[in-house]
């Protein structure tokens, strides 16, 4: 049976006059009877597009669908679980726009299938209601193949701790960054039984799903969630550790470790470069969302300037909206709506929101006062012709420049990869490591790298991609 409504399944949310006041997650999830009447709506095409053109990790998500549509919930995440490591994460922060719902038939004529939002309920049911599912299954394995009561009582013990076979055990494996490169790779080796450590600079894991995304996308004890369930399977996580810093490669040699997979992102920051950008109030997108994320540190600021036009400025200013002192939040951007690479949804919800966008407008100058900022210079801009690349520039509009009254700044124009701390390993003059396009091998034997660090900033899941990828290469490896 088939859903024929062009109509998608809308997933309840909070009213944007409420939830400017909190941080509390926006949308609220899809109840079971939501779920299948959007999975229904799937119509089960031959070449399943959405899966093999649009998702890096290849989920199955037509057999995913199919089992939600039969109110097997559970079977559905665990046909999730044989691909990704974070359902829950991806399913609320993944452009599945640009992705699997981007390649969905369906969208050709109409709204493409939910699929982010049927990944999202599949993890969340299960997170709800593993405990009940996972002691049935473990009570049927214990009747199936244990001979005796305390045979039964390890078998039940082994399946709910995710133990998995230990042939590997004796083989170290580190893994550096534990965002979601770092976290996919890590577990996936510890599924098949290596023995793996991930290393995270911050004092928190979770790398930028922790501290670069609001909670109001993500909230914490989703990430705490899928952070238990690597822990479940044997990873273990060292925090505070920086390399370059606390530890070198030469070191993890040194102390056993067979192999490395570098997934330590890319959090530079990139500035503006234009006069004032030294004042007190211009700060970082990556330090305002880590002071918001983790400290709930907020600025002093009534009228806050966020300058870009992507991802990361839509969860800047959609948090600074958040902020107790905030009163006015302003997007300035160069280019025109058209060009804006930032997912359209995250922009309709930030206008619902009150942010207003100036968009064909450039920073030229902050205005600053006792040393702080009391304003940005700004100026008109015009796109020229698309170049050979189809890419429009944007030029300054003569005697256009006009005063935006702020008193914080956010930089979020982009970053960058700062490599210069992994040793023997060969780097573009970008600072991005080089690999092996197949295996993700760097220039250093038994040194593996991905995500962020190698393509520059990516997706959530292509990141989790590239960890999988590696996670299967240093399998071989490692023979």
């Amino acid at each position: 049976m088939i859903n024929q409504s062009k109509v998608r399944t809308k997933m309840p949310e909070q009213d944007p006059c409420v939830r400017t006041g909190n941080f509390d997650e926006v949308a609220t999830g899809y109840t079971e009877e939501m779920a299948v009447r959007e999975a229904l709506r799937c119509l089960k095409c031959r070449e399943h597009p959405c899966m093999t053109r649009g998702c890096p990790v290849h989920n199955n998500i037509p057999a995913f669908i199919e089992k939600i549509t039969e109110g097997a919930f559970e079977e559905a995440y665990q046909i999730l679980a044989e691909t990704t490591s974070l359902p829950a994460v991806c399913g609320r922060v993944c452009p599945q726009y640009l992705q699997c719902e981007g390649n969905c038939v369906r969208g050709e004529k109409g709204r493409p299938v939910a699929i982010g939002a049927l990944e999202r309920f599949v993890a969340d049911w299960h997170r709800k209601h593993a405990g009940s599912a996972d002691e049935k299954a473990a009570e049927a394995a214990a009747v199936k193949s244990a001979g005796t009561m305390a045979d039964a009582v390890n078998a039940v013990t082994e399946f709910m701790s995710g133990a998995e076979a230990a042939e590997h055990k004796d083989k170290r494996i580190a893994v550096i960054g534990s965002g979601p490169a770092g976290l996919t790779c890590a577990g996936e080796l510890a599924k098949k039984g290596y023995s793996v450590t991930l290393f995270e600079k911050e004092e928190i894991a979770g790398g930028v799903l922790a501290y670069g995304i609001p909670k109001f996308r993500l909230p914490a004890e989703i990430l705490e969630q899928e952070l238990s369930n690597l822990k479940a399977v044997g990873v273990s996580f060292e925090t505070g550790k920086t390399l370059g810093k606390d530890f070198t490669l030469n070191d993890l040699s040194n102390e056993g470790y067979r192999a490395v997979f570098i997934g330590n992102g890319a959090g530079k920051s990139l500035r503006l470069g234009v006069p004032g950008q030294e004042l007190t109030g211009v700060v970082p997108a990556a330090a305002f969302l880590y002071d918001v994320n983790v400290k709930k540190e907020y600025p002093d600021a009534e009228r806050i300037a966020v300058i870009g036009g992507g991802n990361v400025a839509m969860d800047a200013c959609r948090a600074a909206v958040r902020c107790p002192a905030a009163k006015k939040v302003t997007v300035v951007y160069r280019r025109s709506v058209a060009e804006m690479p930032a997912d359209p949804a995250e922009l309709k919800e930030a206008e619902a929101e009150g942010v207003e966008f100036l968009y064909l407008t450039g920073p030229v100058e902050v205005i600053g006062q006792d040393g702080k900022v009391a304003g940005l210079k700004c100026q008109k801009m015009v796109l020229t012709e698309p170049d050979a690349s189809g890419r429009r520039k944007p030029v300054p509009v003569q005697d256009s420049e006009f005063v935006l009254d702020v008193d914080c700044i956010i930089e979020a124009i982009g970053t960058q990869s700062d490599n210069a701390c992994v040793d023997g390993v060969e780097t573009t003059d970008r600072g991005l490591i080089v690999v092996d396009e197949e295996t993700l091998a760097t220039s250093k034997p038994g040194i593996y790298a991905g995500g962020d660090t190698v393509t520059g900033p990516k997706t959530v899941i292509a990141a989790m991609g590239a960890g999988r990828k590696a996670a299967a290469a240093i399998e071989a490896y490692l023979g």
